[in-house]
């Protein structure tokens, strides 16, 4: 049955109104019913409809007016990789999740729904019961529905901020920007509106390492295609959060896209130039040095920041390997992870860079890094691939 919350609820409109609205689309009553349950449970979300097949959302989407969309692959009638670019097309803002199952055919289907325009996915339990004992998947569905869902919000009714310099990168001390206007991320709204960005290292450096979550995949589609002058002299390090599975496809995506080999990791194979390694789901990817080569070691340890892979283990293991070496570059995502690997990489001499927020789907992990005072620059995206590879030449940063 589907169900519909009006977008107005009497006395207690004023409240509902601040919330953020989210529609479910999934055909199994039970998904269906936890998912809308959990919403309705969370603090700042309010069930705006529960329906059953992706014609429905198509329908009632004017009158639920949804803020985010969890849409389901699988359905009956209407699919949700059909149903996807209707609903864009109708309302391009409109935050739409996958919801996925974690099988070869629907990490196939989310990544093609992510460069359809999908903001992110949701990787289900792979049983009904699974997902009714799953504390991990009602957080990530409740944080995703969240993060995603106020960044739309903060984007459409605000003017662009811009950067103002105030002390060049030629003094050699801390570079600060004066960042003028709202600071709209969750990070940046409990921050100062100043951020003190540190001269780049003088070394050129020798490895690129490369950490994202939220939108990572799509920015990763664009970015590693210009990066063909720097992979010909230097290995690449990559880590997105994903599940095993997401990564074997993402990389085979990435090989096509690029027209070099991207690859999941493989314990104790070595990193060298040429090399583009993708940390495969379920592991961290880390790096040790061992007779003067490095080798790829992948960790079976417990989440970091609930994620596995995570980006901290291997900025902060890289450190260790290249110090000076190396340049890390922190692109769009949830949460806080890199921060502190970034923080490790500029202790030792290396350099880190974060995707601009404008250009970010959520400006958590780079807003993290660039608040933490880890950042020498904070740019576009279309602007880092260039700018890299500027680096890795030997030109000035």
């Amino acid at each position: 049955m589907s169900t519909i919350v009006p977008a107005l609820r009497g006395v207690s409109a004023v409240s509902a109104s601040s919330d953020i609205r989210v529609m479910v689309v999934d055909d199994a009553v039970i998904v269906r019913s936890l998912m809308s349950r959990w919403i309705e449970q969370a603090q700042g979300l309010t069930l705006a409809a529960s329906l059953r097949n992706g014609l429905e959302a198509i329908e009632r989407l004017d009158e639920v007016n949804p803020d985010v969309v969890v849409l389901d692959i699988e359905m009956p009638g209407l699919d949700g990789i059909s149903t996807l670019p209707r609903l864009l097309e109708r309302r391009r803002d409109l935050v739409v999740i996958m919801a996925s199952a974690l099988t070869r055919d629907h990490a196939e289907v989310t990544l093609k729904a992510l460069a359809l325009g999908a903001a992110d996915y949701i990787p289900k339990p792979a049983a009904e019961g699974g997902m009714i004992t799953s504390a991990a998947f009602r957080r990530d569905l409740v944080e995703k529905i969240r993060a995603l869902g106020l960044h739309r919000r903060r984007r459409r009714p605000l003017p662009q901020t811009y950067m103002k310099r105030t002390i060049t990168s030629a003094t050699r001390k801390p570079v600060a920007f004066e960042r003028t206007g709202t600071l709209r991320s969750a990070i940046a709204e409990t921050t100062p509106g100043t951020f003190k960005l540190r001269p780049f290292s003088v070394m050129p450096p020798r490895v690129l390492l490369i950490g994202a979550s939220t939108g990572g995949p799509q920015a990763l589609s664009k970015l590693v295609p210009r990066l063909s002058a720097v992979a010909d002299s230097a290995p690449i390090l990559i880590t997105q959060h994903m599940p095993a599975t997401f990564t074997t496809i993402l990389a085979e995506h990435l090989t096509r896209a690029s027209g070099r080999p991207v690859h999941e990791a493989i314990h104790g194979e070595p990193v060298v130039a040429g090399g583009i390694y993708l940390a495969p789901g379920g592991k961290h990817m880390t790096v040790v040095r061992r007779d003067r080569e490095t080798s790829i070691v992948l960790d079976d340890g417990a989440p970091v920041h609930f994620c596995k892979p995570a980006v901290d283990p291997l900025f902060s293991s890289a450190a260790g390997v290249w110090s000076s070496g190396n340049l890390a570059l922190i692109l769009t995502g949830m949460g806080v992870d890199g921060t502190a690997g970034a923080r490790k990489i500029v202790a030792a001499g290396g350099s880190v860079i974060a995707q601009d927020e404008t250009t970010s789907t959520v400006w958590g992990m780079p807003g993290s890094a660039v608040s933490a005072g880890a950042c020498s620059a904070v740019a576009p995206l279309e602007q880092i691939a260039p700018r890299i590879v500027r680096m890795f030449s030997g030109a000035a940063s």
